[in-house]
């Protein structure tokens, strides 16, 4: 993937093809959102909270990501800081509530788990074959990629906890893969911004016509 500015202009998503690909994600998300987060309280799983958490974030920043399609640079990669902004509080978000849990241990249920995590991952894969044409571009474009494919992961791994909650009888899987998720969204977060630092240093550093 191409991050910060170059000799050659990074896609900026302003094309009938990705607006369509943009809608049919949110539309993907947006159902997830619900599904997973009635799945989560039901089976008491933090992994599918955050999970949950992800797909809510995803919807809003994707219609952001729309929003500003075809307007000036500066515009698109204020917004992908924007984004960055709201994975980074997702990411300290659920390394708090993890924290919390792990004081006040739930009994999560494998089966819930491991089901929902299975059609989260079906509506991920299709999300992430959607947009594989697209996941190289400006740090508006790019940050929706990371979004779709933070989610894949993230639902490898809540299957990984689902059958690791089954063996061991325990919580600790849910609460880790959690935590991981968290470092996910932090860590993705991190290299929007610096993507949009480095579009806008190098928007400013243009020369100006007279």
């Amino acid at each position: 993937m191409s991050a910060g500015c170059n000799e050659t202009q990074d896609f900026d998503g302003a094309t009938p093809q990705y607006r369509r690909a943009l809608w049919m994600v949110i539309a993907i998300n947006g159902v997830m959102f619900f599904v997973e987060a009635t799945a989560g309280f039901a089976g008491q799983s933090m992994a599918l909270k955050a999970d949950a958490l992800d797909f809510a974030g995803d919807t809003a920043t994707y219609a952001l990501s729309l929003l500003v399609i075809g307007m000036a640079i500066h515009w698109r990669a204020r917004a992908a800081m924007v984004k960055a902004a709201s994975l980074l509080a997702m990411g300290l978000g659920v390394m708090g509530y993890t924290a919390y849990s792990a004081v006040f241990l739930n009994d999560p249920s494998a089966p819930i788990m491991g089901s929902v995590a299975m059609v989260a991952l079906a509506a991920n894969v299709m999300s992430a074959f959607i947009l594989m044409k697209f996941r190289d571009g400006d740090a508006n474009v790019r940050s929706v990629w990371l979004c779709s494919r933070n989610d894949a992961i993230g639902n490898v791994a809540v299957i990984g906890a689902a059958g690791a909650v089954a063996v061991t009888q325990t919580p600790w899987p849910d609460l880790a893969v959690a935590a991981l998720m968290a470092a996910l969204f932090t860590s993705s977060a991190v290299s929007i911004f610096k993507q949009a630092r480095a579009e806008l240093r190098g928007m400013a550093a243009m020369p100006t016509g007279d």
